[in-house]
């Protein structure tokens, strides 16, 4: 009988940090679902000895600059986790670290979480495919904010978004995955 094992996963929680409560588009009305499944994926990763990485944004915008204080974590998000890196660019690999730590660590698949679902977290799912990983997208796990086309003045809702990214990454960059499908394939 021959024995499959998983490949070694990582959590990246991407900028899930104090910094975007002071954004102009900053709503509590989608924070809490995206919370609860954070929360429990982050919980099921490290019951299952899943390492967790936080990765931290910092740029020119007042609210993720070093000195504004606000560049750490919510405080509802646990701590300890594996390792913390700061990031300068919109993927978490560019001039973090990162690759290398998860290569040192032995970890194939990534599992994506954070905010913003388009932004930082399509961005580095992108990246990280690029880079030879196994990527899943937890959605559920990822939170955004509605935009609007500046050429149309349409307006896009979160879940248009999520939708959007969801649509461009499968089965191209990354599985799309729900909390407990995640959790179950660890």
């Amino acid at each position: 009988m021959t024995h499959t094992s998983t490949p070694q996963s990582a959590l990246l929680v991407i900028d899930v940090q104090q910094s975007f409560m002071h954004m102009p588009y900053w709503s509590l009305g989608h924070v809490t679902p995206f919370q609860q499944s954070l929360l429990r994926l982050e919980a099921g990763c490290r019951k299952a000895q899943v390492p967790v990485v936080h990765i931290l944004h910092v740029d020119d915008d007042a609210p993720f600059q070093v000195a504004s204080g606000l560049v750490r974590p919510f405080d509802w998000l646990p701590g300890d986790p594996a390792v913390t890196l700061t990031k300068h660019t919109h993927n978490a690999f560019t001039d973090t670290g990162l690759d290398l730590w998860l290569r040192r660590h032995g970890v194939q698949r990534l599992i994506i979480s954070g905010i913003r679902t388009e932004q930082c977290c399509e961005t580095t799912a992108r990246v990280g495919s690029d880079v030879g990983y196994a990527v899943d997208f937890v959605s559920e796990a990822t939170l955004t904010f509605p935009m609007t086309h500046a050429g149309t003045d349409q307006t896009f809702s979160a879940q248009d978004i999520t939708t959007r990214t969801e649509l461009v990454l499968a089965d191209r960059f990354a599985r799309i995955v729900t909390v407990d499908t995640c959790l179950s394939s660890l």
